[in-house]
C-alpha cells in the first residue's frame, strides 16, 4: 500500500486537504484504553526475572550461512546444528529462488550466494529445484564475480575464489597513528572490529579444502573473474584502485619479520577487546572474524580465548518451535529494557511499581565505568555510558545512554541519589561526545573521514559513524528532561536539527526506517527543548505526516526508501511506524486531529487479542538499505508508548520520541 497524498507533490507535498477534527471519538478513546491495558499486561509477561526485556533481533540469512561456513572452516560442524540452520535458511527462500535482506524485499545477490553455499554444505543437491532456481538467478546477475567483497572472502577461505582477486588489507594498518588517514579509528566501531581481524586473514590467505566445486555460480567457470576496465585515474575510485594495486605489490615484498609483528599487534588488539562473555562488541560478525584470525595466529580451539569466543557465538542462536535455528547478529537487552520501561510508565503504570524498579536496578548495574575505544578521540573524558548489549564495555553508545536516562527518570527508585549520580555520569559523558558540528553520532565523536568509504575493500554498508538526526534528537530530549535545554551545547544541537529538516518537512532516519523514524524522533525533542508547536519546522513536519498517512489510518515506510525516493513514507502500515508518526503528532499538540484519531484507531483495531501486534516488516537498520533489522519488541513498545500518551494526554514534553537500536554494524558485512 502506498501513502496517501493530496495529488500535489507526493510524499513531500503540501498539507492534505482533509480538515481535522478537534475532538477524539469516545469510541476511539475506549478502544485505545483497552489496547493499552492489553499491551501492558503482555509486556510485563515478557519481563525477565532479573528485570530486563529482550526481543529477538532478526536480520538475514547471511548470519546463518556464515555460521555454517565458520564451522566448516574450523572443522567443528555437527549434523544437528547444520540441519537446524538449513531448515531456517530454506524457509527464508523466496519463490524466485533468491534470498532478500528484509521481509518483502527484492532478492540480493551476495545473500543468495551465501545461502546457496550453506545449503550445499548441508547436503542440498545443486540440481534440486530450489537450488537450481537460485544458481540460475545468481548467474544471470554476474555470478560470484559480482558479489560483495566479504562474500568473496568467505569463498576464498575454501579456494572458491582467489585471494589475489580480492582487495588488499595489510595488518600494518594497526600501526597507523590516529591522525593518519585510514587509521583504524577512522572507521566506525563496527567496521573497526571487523577490519582488524580481517587484516590477519588477508595476510595469511588460508585455504581449506573445498568439499565441492561451485562452477554453477560462475557465468563462465573458465573465467570466474572477468577483467573490468579501471576507473579513471582522476576519480576517487580510480585513485583507490591504484592504491589497492600498490598494496597487492607490497603483499609480495612485505618484510616477513615486520609483517609478523604487525599481525601479533593486531592479535593483541583483538584479545584486549574480548568481552567478559567471550564475544567481541556484542556483535556476531566481528566475533566470527576474530575467532578465525586468532586461530590463524596459532591459538587452538581449546585456548580460553577461542573456547569462550566460540561459546559466545552459540548464545546468538534462537531455536524456533519447528526446529529451525536463527542466528541473531546482535542482542538488544539494554535498548529493549529502556524502551519497555518508558512505554509502561507512559501507559500509566505507577512509577514505583516493583517491576519498573527492578528494571531500573538492572539498567543501573549495566552502566559502563571504564574507558573504551571512544576515548581515543576523547582521552580526558570520564566514562559513564550504556551499551546496547549484555556485554559490550568497550563500545557504549550515545543513543542507549540518552534513552536509559529518560527511562530511569520514569521510575521512582528507593535510592534516588544513586539514580541521580548514574544519570549525571551518563549525561557528562554524552556531552563530551558531541561532534564539532553540534550533533551526536552513535559511538564516536567526529568519525567523519571521507576516505574509508572509498576503499575497494569497503563495498558494503556504512563504515564511518557521522552524526545523525535521530541520535541527536534523543540526546536533546535527555538534556531537556534534565533541565539543560538552555545549555549552549543543547542549543547548538537544536540549531543543527532545524538545519537538517528536509524541504518537505521530515527528517532522515539513520537507525530506523526511515523518514517516519527520523521525524518521530526529532519533533518530540524539539518540543521538549522549548520550541513552540506553532514553529514553522513543527508545522511542516505535521503537514508532511498528515500527507503520507495511509488510507487505512496507519503509516508505513519500506526500506527501499533509502535507495529510491519514490518509496519515501510509502509502504504497508506497521505498528511501530504508526506509533512513531503518532508520537510526533502528539508532541506537536495534534491530539484532537483526524490524523491522530485514525492512527490510534488503526493501532487499536490491529492489535491481537493477547495484546500483541503482528509486524513481519523490518523497521530497524544497521546500515540504511544494506543491513536491515526486525526488532521483535518494537511492535510492542512503541505502540504502547503512543497509546499511553494518547490515553493520558501526555503528548509533549521531555522524553516523548522514539528511540532506536544500534545492532550490528555488519550483515555479512
Amino acid at each position: 500500500m502506498t501513502a496517501t497524498t493530496d495529488g500535489s507533490g507526493g510524499a513531500f507535498g503540501p498539507r492534505a486537504a482533509a480538515a481535522r477534527e478537534t475532538e477524539e471519538s469516545p469510541d476511539t478513546f475506549e478502544a485505545a484504553l483497552r489496547a493499552t491495558e492489553r499491551a501492558t499486561r503482555l509486556l510485563f509477561s515478557r519481563q525477565h526475572s532479573e528485570g530486563w526485556w529482550k526481543g529477538d533481533l532478526e536480520t538475514n540469512v547471511t548470519m546463518d550461512a556464515e555460521d555454517l561456513l565458520l564451522r566448516q572452516f574450523l572443522g567443528i560442524g555437527d549434523e544437528r546444528t547444520t540441519r537446524a540452520a538449513a531448515l531456517f535458511i530454506r524457509g527464508e527462500q523466496r519463490a524466485d529462488g533468491t534470498w532478500a535482506t528484509f521481509y518483502g524485499g527484492p532478492g540480493e545477490l551476495s545473500t543468495t550466494i551465501e545461502a546457496y553455499v550453506a545449503l550445499r554444505l548441508a547436503g542440498d543437491a545443486p540440481d534440486a529445484p530450489h537450488m537450481a532456481r537460485a544458481s540460475a538467478w545468481i548467474r544471470a546477475r554476474g555470478g560470484i564475480a559480482s558479489a560483495r567483497v566479504f562474500t568473496r572472502i568467505w569463498l576464498a577461505l575454501f579456494g572458491w575464489w582467489k585471494w589475489d582477486d580480492l582487495p588488499e588489507l595489510p595488518p600494518e594498518l594497526i600501526w597507523f597513528p590516529k591522525w593518519f588517514p585510514l587509521n583504524i579509528y577512522d572507521f566506525g566501531c563496527w567496521a573497526r572490529q571487523t577490519i582488524v581481524p580481517l587484516t590477519i586473514v588477508s595476510a595469511k590467505r588460508p585455504v581449506r579444502p573445498a568439499p565441492f566445486p561451485l562452477d554453477e555460480l560462475h557465468t563462465d567457470a573458465r573465467v570466474p573473474n572477468p577483467p573490468k576496465p579501471p576507473a579513471p585515474l582522476a576519480s576517487w575510485d580510480g585513485l583507490f584502485q591504484r592504491l589497492d594495486q600498490a598494496l597487492h605489490a607490497y603483499q609480495k615484498v612485505a618484510v616477513p619479520g615486520l609483517r609478523r609483528m604487525a599481525m601479533r599487534a593486531a592479535g593483541r588488539w583483538i584479545i584486549e577487546r574480548q568481552e567478559n562473555d567471550g564475544c567481541w562488541g556484542g556483535i556476531q560478525p566481528p566475533a566470527v572474524y576474530s575467532v578465525i584470525a586468532l586461530h590463524l595466529l596459532g591459538y587452538d580451539l581449546d585456548h580460553p580465548v577461542l573456547r569462550e569466543g566460540l561459546a559466545s557465538l552459540d548464545r546468538f542462536a534462537v531455536r524456533r518451535e519447528d526446529g529451525a535455528r536463527m542466528i541473531e547478529a546482535c542482542q538488544s537487552p539494554v535498548w529493549d529494557t529502556c524502551l519497555a520501561t518508558i512505554a509502561l510508565a507512559d501507559a500509566g503504570v505507577p512509577a514505583d511499581d516493583p517491576r519498573l524498579v527492578k528494571a531500573a536496578d538492572w539498567m543501573l548495574a549495566e552502566q559502563i565505568t571504564r574507558p573504551g575505544d571512544w576515548s581515543v578521540r576523547r582521552p580526558g573524558l570520564a566514562p559513564g555510558g550504556w551499551a546496547f548489549e549484555f556485554h559490550n564495555d568497550n563500545y557504549p553508545d550515545i543513543d542507549d545512554t540518552a534513552e536509559v536516562a529518560l527511562a530511569l527518570r520514569r521510575v521512582r527508585h528507593p535510592d534516588p541519589a544513586r539514580v541521580d549520580a548514574a544519570i549525571r555520569r551518563g549525561m557528562d559523558w554524552t556531552l563530551g561526545m558531541q561532534s564539532k558540528n553540534g550533533a551526536w553520532a552513535a559511538f564516536d565523536a567526529d568519525n567523519t573521514s571521507a576516505f574509508p568509504n572509498r576503499l575497494p575493500f569497503c563495498d558494503f554498508g556504512e563504515v564511518i559513524d557521522p552524526p545523525s538526526a535521530d541520535v541527536t534528537a534523543h540526546v536533546l530530549e535527555m538534556l531537556a528532561y534534565e533541565g539543560r535545554a538552555s545549555d549552549p551545547r543543547a542549543r547548538r544541537s537544536l540549531a543543527w536539527l532545524l538545519a537538517e529538516q528536509e524541504a518537505g518537512g521530515p527528517w532522515f532516519g539513520r537507525w530506523g526506517v526511515n523518514y517516519l523514524y527520523g521525524t518521530g524522533s526529532v519533533v518530540p525533542a524539539l518540543v521538549a527543548a522549548g520550541l513552540p508547536t506553532a514553529h514553522p519546522a513543527i508545522r511542516r513536519a505535521v503537514t508532511w505526516l498528515e500527507s503520507v498517512q495511509n488510507e487505512d489510518g496507519g503509516w508505513g515506510e519500506d526500506l527501499r526508501s533509502y535507495a529510491d525516493p519514490a518509496w519515501v513514507a510509502s509502504g504497508e502500515s506497521t505498528a511501530s511506524q504508526t506509533a512513531w508518526a503518532l508520537l510526533a503528532l502528539l508532541a506537536a499538540d495534534e491530539r484532537g486531529s483526524k490524523a491522530v484519531e485514525r492512527g490510534v484507531a488503526w493501532l487499536a483495531g490491529t492489535q491481537n487479542d493477547d495484546g500483541t501486534w503482528d509486524e513481519p516488516y523490518f523497521t530497524g537498520t544497521g546500515f540504511p538499505w544494506d543491513f536491515s533489522i526486525n526488532y521483535h519488541l518494537y511492535r510492542q513498545v512503541f505502540p504502547l508508548t503512543a497509546l499511553g500518551r494518547y490515553v493520558h494526554g501526555t503528548g509533549h514534553g521531555p522524553g516523548h520520541g522514539p528511540g532506536h537500536g544500534h545492532g550490528p554494524g555488519h550483515g555479512a558485512p
